[in-house]
């Protein structure tokens, strides 16, 4: 009963909207205190993807920590490193090539996260607490895929999400209003199936983009920019 009670509370836990409310604007002109770095070259990645970098001993791209995921049967690879790339570091796996500033509560990130497995995206939102609450997200929707990735090791039955499939259903949804209350649960992600890159490619972090989105990104590095 006690392990049973302890694996309970181990389990991630979706942030609820509902406590991280923020008004909508903030004045990009207030002094405000924010880590960025001097220069794109400057900014340690490692901290947002650690599935996408090796460890600095490590030679070869088999050591490193990133999920593999089956491409579909027949499907192209969906996305490849932008312009650039030939400025990785040894032990980097893949650059930031999805930027979408102000991104709010992520949604737009989750969403694309399955269907890009292969390409880094960064939130980007000045509001702290809608940011902090897109960060505890992302860690939980990877904290489902990694139990959910142990249980399939494990020899349990896990299904995997048929990504094209979710989206021509999504598509056809758009003209259908929510129903009240729905925004809560609309979108949340996959907690009890497997996604391509199991979220590991998606991040966010608090930032004045107006201010510093140049120390971010080296020119022709960013492949899509969603405002």
């Amino acid at each position: 009963m006690a392990d049973q009670t302890t694996a309970a509370s181990n389990q991630p836990k979706l942030p609820q909207k509902r406590y991280f409310r923020q008004r909508a604007h903030v004045n990009i002109f207030n002094d405000i205190r924010l880590d960025y770095p001097l220069t794109p070259n400057d900014e340690d990645w490692s901290k947002l993807y650690p599935a996408y970098f090796r460890a600095p001993a490590s030679e070869t791209i088999g050591e490193n920590k990133r999920p593999i995921s089956p491409a579909p049967e027949g499907d192209e690879q969906l996305a490849k490193r932008g312009p650039g790339a030939g400025e990785l570091s040894k032990d980097q796996l893949a650059q930031v090539e999805f930027a979408d500033i102000g991104c709010g509560y992520g949604g737009l990130l989750v969403a694309l996260a399955p269907l890009y497995p292969n390409t880094l995206m960064v939130g980007m939102e000045i509001r702290t607490k809608v940011a902090n609450y897109l960060q505890q997200r992302v860690e939980a929707l990877r904290g489902f895929q990694h139990a959910l990735l142990e249980k399939s090791q494990r020899g349990e039955h896990v299904e995997w999400v048929d990504v094209r499939s979710k989206l021509n259903k999504e598509i056809a949804e758009l003209e259908t209003p929510l129903e009240a209350g729905a925004e809560e649960l609309h979108d949340n992600g996959e907690i009890d199936r497997l996604v391509p890159g199991h979220y590991e490619n998606i991040a966010a972090m608090r930032m004045n983009c107006q201010k510093y989105l140049p120390n971010f990104f080296r020119k022709g590095q960013l492949s899509k920019l969603f405002i």
